[in-house]
Order: structure tokens, then sequence, then C-alpha cells
């Protein structure tokens, strides 16, 4: 509260005292103007604390606002570093033939020594989290894990049912060894990908074997404890090291090729196909 509130508001105080003591010797316009003077001084000691209180409210936004662009300011700088191409020098390790479904975990593998961080395929193997849902057919409907929820299926063989896993658990396992770093930007454009790519960042990702984008026939519908969701038995993960104009380059952990092209464009509608599923690492 301000001096000036202050002050009026003992002054309202001391006038009402006043008026109780004199009030019996006061005829009636006097006791009028009294009174009048009191709500009067009441009122305008109201509109300075409502006063005061508005000005902390515009004062707060205004903080809030410089905040804001700042944050936008940052990233903005960051975007417009954006190199015209990119190349990386991450760590190039092959699936096979330890873990034919095993993709994903060897593109993390790539990913965390990149980062020094010393662990292999066959470790984070073991660690992914897992969705056991068995495998069944009925009435022509496939029930099956979520690939969202853990690893489905057999990793280590392709002779029994199995497919993969999605961006959430992988990015919960990097978190375990990079605790803080790790960023998940599932469900952004592709520019961002090339954005992390100039700051030094390669990024895993979710597309298919093809590296473009496939027909919707290539596509299944598994029922699963958590909910239904689509699957193509293509899936695939690599880890993106750069780009050019016309092509994006990755370690493919299928064919054990560092730093393998494959048209931007139809790199970019497969990933988004996919769910532009993307984890890379603030290094």
């Amino acid at each position: 509260m301000e001096t000036n509130t202050i002050l009026i508001t003992s002054l309202i105080t001391l006038f009402f005292l006043l008026y109780l003591l004199v009030r019996k010797k006061l005829n009636t316009v006097v006791k009028s103007i009294y009174l009048f003077t009191i709500f009067a001084m009441i009122a305008v000691s109201f509109l300075l604390i409502n006063r005061n209180d508005f000005e902390a409210i515009v004062h707060a936004k205004e903080v809030a606002t410089q905040n804001t662009r700042k944050a936008l300011l940052s990233v903005k700088e960051e975007t417009n570093l954006l190199k015209e191409s990119v190349l990386l020098d991450a760590p190039i390790i092959n699936q096979l033939p330890d873990l034919p479904r095993g993709c994903e975990v060897t593109s993390l593998a790539m990913l965390l020594q990149y980062a020094d961080i010393d662990v292999d395929k066959m470790t984070l193997a073991k660690q992914i989290k897992k969705d056991t849902t068995p495998y069944s057919r009925e009435n022509g409907k496939i029930y099956y894990g979520n690939p969202n929820d853990g690893f489905i299926g057999d990793m280590y063989s392709l002779s029994g049912p199995g497919l993969g896993v999605y961006h959430k658990p992988i990015a919960a396992l990097a978190e375990k060894y990079l605790p803080g770093s790790i960023i998940d930007f599932t469900g952004s454009d592709f520019e961002e990908i090339k954005n992390h790519l100039s700051n030094n960042r390669p990024v895993w990702v979710i597309t298919n074997s093809t590296f473009k984008k496939l027909p919707d026939s290539e596509f299944r519908t598994w029922h699963t404890p958590s909910g239904t969701v689509k699957i193509t038995y293509s899936e695939h993960s690599v880890l993106i090291t750069g780009y050019d104009e016309t092509y994006i380059y990755f370690n493919d952990p299928l064919t054990g090729e560092k730093n393998k092209k494959a048209p931007i464009t139809d790199f970019e509608e497969s990933w988004v196909q996919m769910g532009s599923q993307a984890i890379t690492i603030n290094s």
C-alpha cells in the first residue's frame, strides 16, 4: 500500500472519530457535510488501492510478454542458423545379425555414442521397455501389443511375430543415460530436424525401409490393451546425420551404411506418415 493511500485511510479514521464525538452538537446540514466528506475519502482511497492493483497486473503482464518475446527470439535466432548443408560424423552400428528387429535400439545406441555415452545395442535391447501382450487373431482381427507402450515381439529372431517400438519408450530409455538432455520433438515440422542438425545434433527417427511414402495397403490395424494402432511391417528406424538441398543423410542400422542418402522430399513424407517421430540430445 502506498503512502498516500495510508494517509487517506488515517484521515478517514480521524474524521469518523471526531464525528462520533461531536455529532450530538451538530445540526443536520453539518452532519450531512461531515458524512459526505467521509464517504468521499473512502471512495478516493478505494480508487487508489485498485489503481495500485491494476498497475501491478499491467506490470506483471508486461514482464511476461517481454519474457515470451525473449524466448521466441532465442528460438528464432537458432532457427535462422539453418545451414545450407550438414553432414555429421556419428558412429555407425549394424543391427545384424544380433538384432534383426532391433533397428530402434541400434539407432539409439548410435545417438548415445555420438554424445560419448558408453553403451551398446545389446544392452539397450535388454533395457528397452517391452509390451508382452501375446499375439492372437479373432474374427479376422489382430490382437497384439502397442509399440507406443513398449517393444513388440521378438527382437532377436524373425521366426516369431514381432514389430518394434516407437518414440516414447526410446526417449524414456535415453533419459536414463542423459537425464534432462533428451529432446523428444515428435509431431514437429521437418524443418525442426534441420534445425537440430544445423546445431550438430543427429536425430533418431521412425520411417520405413523404403524411405518414401507407403500405400495404405501396407498398413494393418492392431487391437491393443491401450487402443487400436495402425502399423506397417516396413517400419524402420535410422539416425539422421545430415541434409542438403536434394538429399537427407542417415546411418542405416539395417545395411550398416554410414551417411546413406535418400531424396529429402520422399524421406520427409515417409517420416510424416509414421507420425513425425523424432528424438535428439541437447548437447
